[in-house]
Formats: C-alpha cells, sequence, structure tokens
C-alpha cells in the first residue's frame, strides 16, 4: 500500500471512531456560584457521565437516573432549542417549572453546545 493510500485509510478510519474536537458538545455547568465547562462526546448523558465519576461529577446532583425523582433537574440557560421536547416523565416532575425552562437532566442526550444551572 502506498503512503497515499496508508494516509487515506488512516483519515477514513479516524473520522469513522472518533469525532472531531469541533464535533464535541460543550457543557457549562452552573453549581453554587461556580461555574465549570468541559466538552463530552456527543449524544452524552450527564448522569451517566456523572455516575462513572466524568464531568460534570461530582458538581451534578442526581440520584435514579430514571426520571422518577427529579434531584437532577436542571434550568436550562442556553442550548434548550437543540434539545428534544420534554417527555412525559419530565411533564409529570416538573409541570410548571418547564416553562421556566428546567429540564431532568437524566432524560436529555447532548448533541450541541447547552449551559445549565442546577440549585
Amino acid at each position: 500500500m502506498s503512503a497515499v493510500d496508508q494516509s487515506i485509510l488512516y483519515t477514513f478510519t479516524k473520522s469513522k471512531t472518533s469525532p472531531a474536537p469541533a464535533d464535541m458538545p460543550i457543557v457549562t455547568f452552573h453549581k453554587n456560584g461556580q461555574t465549570y465547562r468541559d466538552e463530552v462526546a456527543p449524544k452524552s448523558n450527564l448522569v451517566v457521565r456523572a455516575g462513572i465519576k466524568a464531568y460534570p461529577y461530582p458538581h451534578l446532583q442526581y440520584q435514579c437516573g430514571m426520571g422518577k425523582c427529579a434531584t437532577c433537574a436542571t434550568r436550562v440557560l442556553s442550548g434548550a432549542e437543540h434539545l428534544p421536547p420534554p417527555n412525559w416523565k419530565e411533564k409529570k416532575q416538573l409541570g410548571e417549572r418547564l416553562d421556566q425552562g428546567w429540564r431532568l437532566t437524566c432524560q436529555l442526550w447532548i448533541e450541541h453546545d447547552i449551559e445549565l444551572q442546577q440549585d
């Protein structure tokens, strides 16, 4: 295999196995007057990540991870336009808080930059 063929193969394989850094969503997380910011892989669930002690651990408060307790409720400050509509679990747990920008973090799979605040 020529050097050009190897370069093309490497570029193709690399693009299929790992996203380019520009494709990594940035999560900005506000808690207790502090701001934390990091990249996450596309389609990441922040509660799953916290459960394996990855960012936003140890800052994100969570418990069940199934939309039953609302411990992981966060207010979306920016990026809400990229999220799907609230599901029935969020509607049941958050009620009128949905209108104020609250979402259950355990029910979100992050694909775009987002800014969250948790009290």
